[in-house]
């Protein structure tokens, strides 16, 4: 794993208390879509005592010129310290790793799963795909609790709507609770969701990722639907 003092070039916000991060792409950094960085707050020390850390995702395509994260912005010390970061200040990114990267085989489609902020490795997948004119067919399915928390739904809603390489279904599942207007789907991510995105797919490989509850439940309905254990590449974001 290589280390890196990298700057941060400017953050926005892309969801309800979600913000991304736009950092420096070191030189000769290379990445497979889906993998993840630890960006390192050398000025901000754990309980341990230890420089604070924390994984990410990295949003962004490795075909971009920058390396990109996005994270909910809880109350932590290192969320809290992340979020005071000016344009200019320099952190460390320790990476790439991960193994949440698309399969080789170009004939099998993928059936991406993504619950809240899990969204982002598959935001890297979904841009290369783009990018190299969808080599395989995919479909997503997004689930959060309402539309003003779904990072990049527009952008995703967008990619599908400029190919037929792409299926998007999302779903909310507290859209009676809120204010934002919302007429698509509000089911918890079941076999009948499972299916309707894999409709047509012929033996894909599924890859699933979200907080723990969310994770065990979609593994445990992906058994019921038949879905083969070595079908499944799961990541599970803890601490987000």
């Amino acid at each position: 794993m290589s280390i890196h003092t990298v700057k941060l070039l400017r953050r926005e916000p892309v969801a309800e208390s979600t913000m991304a991060f736009h950092f420096e792409r070191p030189a000769g950094f290379a990445f497979k879509a889906g993998q993840a960085v630890d960006v390192v707050l050398p000025q901000v020390l754990d309980a341990a005592g230890k420089k604070a850390r924390h994984a990410f995702s990295i949003v962004s395509g490795p075909f971009e010129d920058g390396i990109a994260i996005a994270t909910r912005m809880r109350d932590s010390v290192y969320k809290r310290a992340l979020a005071a970061l000016a344009p200019g200040a320099a952190v460390e990114m320790r990476g790439p790793f991960g193994t949440l990267t698309l399969h080789g085989d170009s004939a099998r489609p993928a059936l991406l799963v993504a619950g809240g902020i899990g969204i982002t490795p598959f935001v890297s997948m979904l841009r290369q795909a783009a990018r190299d004119r969808w080599p395989r067919p995919m479909a997503l399915i997004y689930a959060n609790r309402t539309p003003r928390a779904a990072a990049f739904l527009s952008e995703l809603q967008q990619l599908a709507r400029t190919t037929d390489r792409f299926r998007l279904l999302t779903t909310m599942t507290a859209a009676d609770r809120s204010t934002d207007d919302w007429e698509g789907e509000t089911r918890r991510i079941d076999e009948s969701l499972l299916r309707a995105a894999g409709m047509g797919l012929q033996a894909p490989v599924y890859y699933l990722a979200g907080p723990p509850g969310m994770v065990e439940a979609v593994s445990a309905a992906m058994a019921r639907a038949g879905v083969a254990e070595d079908d499944i590449r799961s990541e599970t974001f803890y601490g987000y």
